[in-house]
């Protein structure tokens, strides 16, 4: 390798991936023999009780509803064991009675590359905003499904967008490790007849190929008005910027970073109030509390850490470690609570009072993007790797998945949600990497509330 002709950043990139994909196999060499280990000691003891059980057989028992003939020679101890193990991994797929109806309202299409995060204003004109994987953010209509604003400052990716909590400002943070804080203003379109489309019940049941669907060339809308200057550019990250919001108020804004640190900004000034430190690995998400000056930040190192700054004169951070993978996300409630997604398929709910262990724990079959939870109703969305969205209550009780059939939903990964809850046609979004964003109307009936 020492002869090797490929340029130094280019052959750390591969170096770095292959170390990578090699983790990910000595993981999966680990946990086959943890598992056999489980079978081994498992036919000891029905060996003991003078019962044989071949280790292919036991996994048969253990995912069927309806066992073999071999089960029913099995001890009434070991059924009891397996049924009370074998439930606690099922729970979160099981279809509900009461299912929830979820509408596909309208589909954002316009970008020319995967789009990694979307948010909604939190004043008035109400419209969505997508960040891009083609170096650029727009501004839509929720209601027409119209572009009507293109930002094109940055060099790189656009990870994230965030809007200002008053002000007709957005916030955005981009691989060529800067954010961006820059001013628009947009004229509503007049809303035209939406076409009647039956409403569907989420389809918990169905499973889909995963042979991924082809994608529809896109071309970007061509009437849509660009800005090109940021208002204000904020510069100190050494990686990529993966993520930034705005502190309770709007005066600070806090950014994530791959260079493992996050970053504290005034607004007004520009300048570095603090350096987050101390993540071993890089940041992946960071979101900010609603009502008080705490932000949460999550990264590779698979935890995620809240940051205190409700006392001016110091600020302290707590490490979280919940999780056995990457923690692609964690978000604060309107209430005490923190809600944290992870790449090792599960999400967990915690409690700010008592963060110790997790109140929650939903366990999925697939890893888990940018999460969000709903103001109103406290619902979780959950953005698959799979291409599916899932719906869960706080307690982590399953209540739908939206639909992907008729060629409805997402044809790639799921990278975002976040919901909307000023009385638009929408209620929820979802963008991916087949280059749109999706709106949808979510119905959930009062018995799921209540449960």
């Amino acid at each position: 390798m020492e002869d090797s002709k490929l340029p130094p950043s280019l052959r750390s990139n591969l170096l770095d991936l292959f170390s990578q994909i090699e983790r990910e196999f000595e993981n999966l060499y680990l946990e086959n023999i943890e598992l056999r280990r489980d079978i081994e000691t498992l036919n000891e003891r029905l060996a003991a009780e003078g019962h044989t059980f071949d280790g292919a057989d036991l996994a048969k028992g253990a995912l069927k509803t309806k066992a073999s003939h071999s089960t029913s020679q099995l001890s009434q101890k070991l059924k009891t064991t397996y049924k009370a193990s074998t439930s606690k991994i099922v729970s979160s797929f099981k279809a509900t009675a009461a299912r929830a109806v979820c509408q596909l309202v309208k589909e954002y299409v316009g970008h020319r590359d995967g789009i990694w995060d979307l948010s909604v204003t939190r004043n008035q004109p109400v419209v969505l905003g997508t960040a891009s994987a083609d170096h650029t953010a727009m501004l839509w209509s929720i209601e027409t499904g119209k572009c009507l604003l293109r930002y094109t400052g940055h060099q790189g990716s656009v990870n994230s967008i965030k809007f200002h909590p008053t002000e007709q400002m957005a916030l955005t943070a981009s691989g060529d490790q800067t954010a961006h804080i820059w001013r628009y203003m947009v004229q509503l379109p007049t809303p035209q007849p939406v076409a009647d489309v039956s409403q569907t019940p989420c389809e918990d049941d169905v499973d889909f190929s995963d042979k991924d669907e082809p994608d529809c060339e896109v071309e970007g809308p061509i009437d849509c008005p660009s800005i090109r200057v940021a208002a204000t550019t904020l510069r100190s990250h050494q990686g990529v910027v993966i993520a930034a919001d705005w502190l309770v108020g709007g005066r600070q804004v806090v950014t994530a970073s791959w260079d493992r640190s996050a970053n504290l900004y005034d607004v007004e000034t520009s300048e570095l109030v603090h350096s987050l430190t101390g993540h071993d690995q890089e940041l992946t998400h960071c979101c900010t509390h609603p009502t008080q000056r705490l932000v949460v930040t999550s990264s590779r190192d698979t935890t995620f850490r809240l940051w205190d700054f409700r006392d001016p004169s110091i600020h302290s951070v707590n490490v979280f470690q919940g999780h056995t993978d990457t923690v692609t996300s964690a978000v604060f409630t309107v209430g005490d609570n923190v809600v944290s997604g992870s790449d090792d398929r599960t999400v967990k709910v915690w409690d700010l009072k008592n963060m110790r262990s997790p109140i929650a724990t939903i366990r999925t079959d697939s890893a888990v993007n940018r999460i969000s939870v709903s103001v109103n109703q406290k619902i979780i969305a959950l953005p698959h790797d799979n291409r599916q969205v899932r719906l869960f209550d706080m307690s982590g009780v399953r209540l739908a998945r939206l639909p992907r059939s008729n060629r409805q939903g997402h044809r790639r990964m799921v990278c975002c949600s976040i919901w909307c809850e000023d009385n638009t046609t929408c209620n929820l979004f979802t963008c991916g990497f087949d280059r749109q964003a999706i709106g949808w109307n979510i119905n959930i009936p009062a018995l799921l509330q209540e449960k």
